[in-house]
């Protein structure tokens, strides 16, 4: 939440912050610490935040939110969304939406009915990661899109309130709380959906946390390969179906790469890397240029471009300031607020809610977690 706080502040001609509710104290106080160092512009006047710790009592004050912002341990995603999904205002809910299928099942069919009235936006920010953004942009150069792996490389899980992002029942393990960001991704680049019954799981567990006093008697993953295919139907051709493939490790700290994206089609390549925040483009050569088949094709004959993605506002096509510290996300958030206030905006005049991940969307990245997980039963060594 306290990103989340910083980019809000940055849009203080637009938005203001009039409740921060928490149970926990001390998250409080960082909150109003992130409030005080991020003050807004000083020429609008917001006044301080309405406090509290009760969740119920923030409730009671439901008719004068526009927009509530759930940013709490993933477990309370859900039950937090079934209280105030019946009441008419916007809401920016935090990744994963859900983390068991129980859970994923109560939330698909409360807002299935009529008594649902919120407008959901989830937050799936690495959409909006200035290289990623540009892949997205580039894929239709690329041919009919075939092959995806994303990859991350990373430092362990950071310690967090009670330690509850180390037990799998209240994060949904690994797959679920980390890797819903990649399925999301996943479904945006092939614009298909998961064979969720075709997927394949190799995971590790317990090697992360083996030093910390409190453990849990299963270990969250560690680190996994995820295989599957994509398509839109069953009646759809093979021949247009596209596969994609997953790799985690969170033991990997001083990779060279955190993240990678690669992207193949039929006529060519997209690279993506993170944090050097660039993507590259390949084209394979014509008969023209590659003409002896018997030999390698020569270097000159595969095009290349290379995308400097540092200018967050020139990928976005964005005129005018945004708030630009980097938070976590290469300024990503700063962006999915942009696009979110805009929405808002645009359901004022319209009465239409757009919005660019869906409660659909996040909970199919869910699923997919979910499914991934649910693998790993089969697994002898599991």
């Amino acid at each position: 939440g306290q990103e989340h706080i910083s980019y809000i502040l940055g849009y203080s001609s637009q938005i203001q912050i009039d409740y921060l509710c928490d149970p926990f104290v001390p998250s409080l106080n960082k909150a109003k610490k992130i409030m005080a160092e991020y003050s807004g512009d000083p020429l609008v006047e917001n006044p301080d935040p309405l406090v509290l710790t009760d969740q119920e009592e923030l409730l009671s004050h439901v008719d004068s939110i526009d927009l509530l912002v759930i940013a709490s341990p993933n477990y309370l995603h859900t039950p937090t969304l079934l209280k105030w999904g019946v009441h008419d205002l916007t809401i920016l809910v935090e990744k994963p939406i859900s983390v068991s299928r129980e859970q994923h099942d109560q939330l698909r069919a409360l807002s299935s009915s009529d008594e649902w009235k919120a407008r959901i936006w989830v937050a799936m920010e690495y959409r909006y990661i200035p290289a990623i953004a540009k892949l997205l942009s580039l894929i239709p150069e690329i041919g009919d899109l075939k092959m995806v792996t994303i990859r991350e490389n990373r430092y362990p899980f950071l310690h967090k309130v009670g330690k509850w992002n180390r037990d799998r029942q209240k994060t949904g393990d690994t797959l679920v709380e980390k890797c819903c960001h990649f399925f999301d991704l996943f479904r945006l680049i092939t614009q298909k959906e998961a064979v969720l019954p075709r997927m394949k799981t190799l995971a590790q567990r317990g090697l992360n946390y083996h030093d910390e006093p409190d453990q849990f008697e299963i270990p969250i993953i560690d680190s996994a390969f995820v295989t599957m295919p994509f398509r839109n139907n069953e009646s759809e051709q093979k021949k247009s179906n596209a596969i994609g493939c997953l790799e985690l490790c969170m033991f990997s700290e001083g990779s060279r790469h955190q993240e990678e994206i690669i992207v193949t089609g039929t006529k060519g390549r997209l690279e993506a890397y993170l944090p050097e925040n660039k993507v590259y483009e390949f084209f394979r050569p014509s008969q023209k240029l590659w003409s002896d088949r018997s030999e390698p094709p020569p270097p000159s004959s595969v095009q290349h471009k290379v995308f400097d993605c540092s200018n967050v506002r020139e990928i976005h096509s964005i005129e005018g300031k945004i708030p630009t510290h980097g938070g976590y996300h290469y300024c990503s958030t700063a962006i999915e607020w942009y696009h979110l206030l805009n929405e808002i905006k645009r359901y004022d005049d319209t009465r239409e809610f757009r919005p660019h991940v869906s409660l659909d969307d996040g909970l199919r990245a869910v699923e997919m977690g979910i499914e991934a997980t649910a693998k790993l039963a089969e697994d002898l060594d599991e």
